[in-house]
Parts: C-alpha cells; structure tokens; sequence
C-alpha cells in the first residue's frame, strides 16, 4: 500500500473513490455511502449512466423518498419487455444520454449542494466509448475542492484509476448467474 502524496494529512470531503471489477456490489457499495453521507446531515447526487428505464432498479423507489438524496437516471432502457434479453449496442441515443449525465454531474459538483456525487457506472460509459476520458477527467477537474465523488463501473481507464484516492476492486470468485440462476428483484435489480 503506497501512501499518496497529493492527500497527505487531509481531512473532510473532496477525495475521489473508484470501485470497479467484475465482481457484483460495486453500486450497492456506492448507495450504501450515499444513504451514509445524507445520514451525517448532508447531501448527496447519484447520476446513473446507462441505466435508463424504470423497471429494472428496485432501489430507486426508496431513494426518492430519502431527504438529501437526489439521482437522475440516464440512457435508454436496454432491456427488451417482451425477451427479457440486453440489448449492448452502442447508438448516438446512448452517447447522447451520457453526455446528458456527465453535464448532469458537472452542475451538481459545482453547485455547492452536495457534499457526494456518485456517477455510476461512469467506468463503463467510457470504456465503451459513450463518453470521452478527457471530458470525464475535465469535470473531475472543475469539481469543488469540498465534494466527494465516487465512480462506478467495470473497466476504468488507468487514468480514472490513477486520478481515484481510493480504489476499491470488486473480484468476482462465482456468480449464480453462471449457474442458470435469473436476475431477482429485490436482490439483484
């Protein structure tokens, strides 16, 4: 463990965390710190990328009703209603819609409202070419001094992972998935 420099002695809000890999939690980890940062009094942002459609995240009913908690949701709904299979293409809607949600994040980490902004699945936007690095890494760059940020989402750019003060990997060892077990509500959605 190295220690960093560019943090050293630090204290209060501002740090950038990172959780990735493939493992399952890296957004149930993230709410967790959001439900905790509006439970000391303060207020958190989650913006989800690529995350669209209202059927697919359990979560999101309750957030709504959490005092100091906001999220905006973006992307188009990839799941078919009548096959129940994921769509992973990439269309001009899907870049549209993520440079919505980072223009959506950049506000709320200037704004002086929250003290958390959580851009979920932000690793996985850029890496699938939704989102240019450099405009990501702009908007990291342009944040409040005093605001946390937390990104999500497999595959980070070693820029991303380099930028973080804090990175966490998510490893998966096995998934019931593999084993024929469907998504459940509740649990998994």
């Amino acid at each position: 463990m190295r220690v960093d420099e560019r943090i050293k002695g630090r204290q209060g809000y501002g740090l950038i965390q990172l959780i990735h890999g493939h493992g399952k939690g890296k957004t149930t980890a993230a709410l967790g710190q959001a439900i905790r940062c509006v439970g000391a009094g303060k207020r958190a942002m989650i913006v989800y990328f690529d995350k669209g459609g209202t059927t697919h995240y359990s979560e999101r009913s309750v957030l709504a009703k959490i005092p100091g908690l906001s999220y905006e949701a973006t992307g188009r709904d990839r799941i078919d209603p009548q096959t129940r299979r994921f769509d992973f293409s990439i269309t001009d809607e899907d870049r549209k819609e993520a440079a919505r949600g980072l223009q959506i994040a950049a506000d709320a980490m200037r704004s002086g409202e929250y003290q958390l902004v959580v851009l979920d699945e932000i690793n996985s936007t850029v890496a699938l070419g939704m989102l240019d690095e450099k405009g990501v890494l702009h908007v990291l760059d342009d944040k409040r001094d005093d605001v946390e940020v937390i990104l999500t989402g497999r595959n980070p750019s070693a820029a991303l992972l380099e930028r973080a003060h804090l990175v966490t990997e998510m490893r998966l060892e096995r998934h019931y998935f593999y084993s024929g077990v469907q998504a459940r509500e509740g649990l998994d959605y």
